[in-house]
């Protein structure tokens, strides 16, 4: 189930999703020779609720996907809408967990998603943002998002193909690491509707060590659903001159990208952007930027990649899940906003970063 994140393609209706699988989708399957090629749709929340509610309308898709040779097993519904404006930062983040549209689109996406899945597939994943972003939170906001969670999951039991919910940690959100998400969720929902989304560019930021913080998914009763093949920035030493200008270089007006900097006693100091971490951290120790950065393209020293995170990751997970391994879904959004230097074209670089994944998966297809 190896599939890329639509999620990069700007459209934001169902027109414009199709004419963008015919721009980019079908190019890249056809460069890589595959017969299917796996695509995480991104659906904004109006697409998705106006094709939850016109069954013709999945049918249709359903014809369109196939007639491309396009397999969906997965969905992201972390941003709602949005996601290519010219300025995202914490838009992403809403709505929260706590309301009642961030309910109603994901119930919208299990409705469409239930459709879309090929007659092959085991199961279907939409993964969600981790509840919101840290500021500001409460009890009350807790006992809220709780019961939509619980909500959802009720919903998810009630199809007929099992599809589950992966919630997915980031940086500066309520759920900020896996660890956290782990204490959140456990005591709260149904692993067999409800787990995680790993995604590796966030695990990379918050320093976990990638093997342990699986194990901890798994010792908690929960599963991996989906893992989101990404990796962040890593320098070294970035109070040098030169980490600094390179770094700099990164720095973009449309995303958030989050800093974490890993002191001499083992402790993680935090930046909520790029500029402020310029401007604020004392760079003594590595830094770990929020920047999805192409899989198979390592940026030139003095910065570099963390792929070792997501191929740990990727290892720990098939130790847990031996007979039953989770949906990968690659998720470059940043294309469009990586320096001028680190640019591709995207139908080439999205193949070729499904080439690299493939070649560390073993015995899988790009798609189902």
């Amino acid at each position: 189930m190896l599939s890329y994140c639509t999620n990069v393609h700007p459209a934001e209706d169902l027109a414009g999703i199709v004419a963008q699988l015919d721009a980019y989708a079908v190019p890249v399957r056809e460069e890589l020779h595959a017969d299917r090629l796996g695509v995480g749709l991104w659906l904004a929340a109006d697409v998705a609720a106006g094709l939850a509610a016109d069954p013709a309308a999945r049918r249709r898709l359903t014809a369109e996907l196939r007639a491309r040779g396009l397999a969906v097993h997965t969905l992201n519904a972390f941003p709602y809408g949005g996601f290519h404006a010219e300025v995202v930062k914490h838009a992403v983040y809403r709505p929260r967990w706590t309301e009642l549209a961030r309910l109603k689109y994901t119930l919208d996406c299990a409705t469409v998603l239930a459709d879309l899945l090929p007659g092959d597939a085991d199961t279907g994943s939409i993964s969600t943002l981790p509840l919101g972003w840290r500021e500001p939170w409460d009890r009350a906001a807790d006992d809220r998002a709780t019961a939509a969670l619980a909500e959802v999951g009720a919903a998810l039991a009630r199809h007929d193909r099992p599809i589950r919910l992966a919630v997915e940690p980031e940086p500066g959100c309520v759920l900020d690491t896996v660890a956290d998400a782990v204490r959140w969720l456990a005591p709260r929902v149904d692993p067999e509707h409800v787990g995680l989304c790993l995604d590796t560019c966030h695990l990379a930021v918050s320093f976990a060590e990638p093997a342990e913080a699986v194990a901890g998914i798994y010792r908690a009763g929960l599963r991996v659903v989906k893992v989101q093949a990404s990796a962040a920035l890593h320098v070294a030493a970035p109070g040098t001159a030169a980490a600094r200008e390179a770094l700099a270089s990164f720095a973009e007006p449309r995303y958030l990208h989050q800093v974490r900097e890993r002191a001499e006693d083992g402790s993680v100091l935090a930046a909520d952007d790029l500029p402020d971490a310029l401007d604020r951290l004392p760079g003594r120790g590595p830094w770990r930027v929020h920047f999805h950065v192409p899989l198979h393209a390592r940026p030139a020293p003095p910065l570099a990649a963390t792929t070792d995170v997501l191929t740990t990751a990727l290892a720990a997970v098939r130790e847990h899940e031996p007979d039953r391994f989770p949906h990968v879904e690659v998720e470059t959004y940043t294309w469009s906003v990586l320096p001028p230097a680190h640019r591709q074209d995207l139908v080439t670089g999205i193949a070729d970063e499904l080439r690299w994944m493939r070649a560390r998966l073993p015995g899988r297809e790009v798609c189902a």
